[in-house]
């Protein structure tokens, strides 16, 4: 790790995913995250990668296709209506059993929306988005800090299950600047060869295909089953944070940006004698359920709250957490709007 050193949230997941050994980008500009493609656009060449600013968030998804299928650490970034465009290509990714990582930036919407921040991505995220049954490893990191030492460790997830693994970020978390102490850069040549990679090296009946198409239904049925088996073993990537929930009565959740929010308000509702906790989660899919079980049979927990910036998404896998044990109410702000842990404490008192 380097010394701390202050940097914009999306710059300092650019040169994180460089250090992780991210060797080829390719992108659209669109607000809010324009300065990680601006910043890997100049670092790339540094490092001898390639950086490909595509003539739309569609051919830019399709390049990420091409360079992870034949081997490479590849990476795209993006913000809502442009992750909705690539959805196609995502799922073809998944489908292929391509290794990659997405950064969404996730700006206020329905449509074009506005440039400001928002978590309406959240379904689109961690259901799937685009066609058939597919998953992938999203994550909602809440400091740049976190974003860093995630996507530094992202492409070695990506590579270790051939998933698209996504950051899920926010206008917020990717304008704002604070103290980041970046890791050291890895070596790239070092990386495990990957067998199944269309890189050149075999031909004729060796020949490596890459391919999401299966005409054969048993055969296409057998894929989604390997998958779903895939998808299961996830779970050993669950992660979580509490703050001050064991003694708690209440017990909010959230992710991200608005996670920082309901810790403050957690403080400021202790001032008041009110005994108020946060579960954080740090991966949205995987979702850690059990957590939420451990503490939804917990005596002394009355209600759960859960704060989001959209008219309420994760409170749908929050209920399905805690399964009827105890009442899930939800508080959300919507268009662009951020909630300060003051308004949650109003929020919280009222339904005492």
């Amino acid at each position: 790790m380097s010394e701390r050193i202050l940097m914009k949230g999306n710059e300092a997941i650019a040169e994180a995913a460089v250090r992780g050994g991210c060797r080829y980008f390719f992108g659209y500009p669109i607000t809010p995250q324009n300065e990680i493609p601006e910043y890997m656009a100049k670092r790339l060449p540094e490092v001898g990668g390639a950086f490909i600013q595509a003539e739309s968030e569609v051919a830019a998804i399709n390049m990420v296709y091409g360079a992870a299928g034949a081997g490479g650490r590849a990476m795209t970034s993006s913000s809502s209506p442009g992750i909705s465009l690539k959805q196609e290509g995502i799922s073809y990714i998944a489908g292929a059993e391509l290794p990659c990582v997405i950064v969404n930036m996730v700006r206020s919407g329905p449509g074009l929306g506005g440039i400001q921040p928002s978590q309406g991505d959240y379904f689109q995220s961690v259901k799937g988005g685009g066609h058939g049954d597919y998953r992938m490893l999203v994550y909602g990191p809440s400091s740049i800090q976190e974003a860093v030492n995630i996507i530094y460790k992202a492409f070695d997830k990506a590579d270790e299950y051939r998933i698209p693994v996504m950051i899920l970020g926010d206008g917020v978390l990717g304008q704002m600047m604070e103290p980041v102490a970046l890791p050291d850069a890895i070596d790239v040549s070092a990386l495990p060869k990957k067998e199944w990679a269309t890189d050149g090296t075999k031909s004729g009946a060796e020949r490596r295909i890459i391919n999401s198409l299966y005409i054969e239904a048993d055969v296409l049925e057998g894929m989604n089953n390997k998958f779903k088996a895939l998808y299961e073993k996830l779970k050993a990537e669950t992660a979580h944070e509490t703050y001050l929930a064991d003694d708690a009565e209440i017990i909010l959740t959230a992710f991200g940006i608005t996670a920082r929010i309901a810790k403050s308000a957690v403080d400021l509702l202790r001032e008041q004698c009110v005994k108020a906790g946060l579960i954080r989660p740090i991966t949205l899919y995987p979702f850690p359920s059990d957590v939420y079980a451990k503490y939804a049979a917990k005596k002394n927990v009355k209600k759960f709250v859960t704060l989001e910036l959209n008219l309420g998404q994760m409170v749908e896998d929050v209920r399905l957490a805690v399964n009827g044990k105890k009442p899930v109410e939800f508080y959300g702000r919507s268009g662009g709007n951020i909630m300060t842990p003051e308004e949650v404490v109003r929020e919280i008192l009222k339904r005492i």
